[in-house]
């Protein structure tokens, strides 16, 4: 089973790939943590994304779209995965499809999660609430200025990849604003 998940931040993306996680016995792939973990074990791809990030620049896509195929092409991956924040551009997609080609696997789908931006907002504002109350930490772009930046980037860069995606038959919607449960059940049944 090989899923894109794709919603604006906040949408719950995180939360569905960690019960798709289990339910499938697939490996979630954050392109952060594929960054981090390649600049640590100091692979040739990860010593290039080390020199951009150092100097603030962001990671250009074809270091990124290198480190997703490396990525996919291990072990436990074989049997599936859950791509989560990428790919983030159209670009990115066409690259992945090639990536895809190249090791003979296709996407199985393609879940869009649609949500409402200001109920976002507000969901956004009600989960920092929660962490107050118990003494937790704030993420950092958990605030009203850095969110809108977010929501705006992903306007921009990534709500281009549902007519991609479209175009080649692999997007499925899902409300977002639904109870996790119902929008796990919602997807689950697009799965089976």
């Amino acid at each position: 089973m090989r899923i894109i998940l794709l919603g604006p931040p906040g949408a719950g993306k995180g939360t569905q790939a960690r019960m798709l996680m289990e339910r499938y016995n697939i490996s979630q792939l954050s392109t952060g943590d594929m960054l981090r973990e390649a600049i640590e074990k100091e692979t040739e791809i990860g010593k290039q994304a080390k020199i951009f990030i150092e100097s603030g620049a962001l990671v250009p896509d074809f270091v990124v779209n290198q480190i997703v195929s490396d990525r996919i092409g291990e072990g436990d991956c074989v049997s599936g995965f859950i791509l989560d924040g990428y790919p983030r551009t159209v670009g990115q997609a066409e690259a992945l499809q090639r990536i895809l080609q190249s090791k003979n696997m296709q996407l199985n789908a393609v879940i869009e999660l649609i949500v409402d931006e200001d109920a976002l907002i507000e969901r956004i504002k009600k989960r920092v609430e929660e962490v107050v109350a118990v003494g937790g930490k704030i993420r950092s772009d958990d605030n009203p200025d850095s969110f809108a930046k977010r929501l705006l980037e992903y306007r921009e860069k990534t709500v281009p990849l549902s007519k991609f995606y479209s175009n080649i038959g692999l997007l499925k919607t899902v409300d977002g604003m639904a109870d996790i449960a119902d929008v796990s059940r919602a997807i689950n049944a697009i799965l089976e």
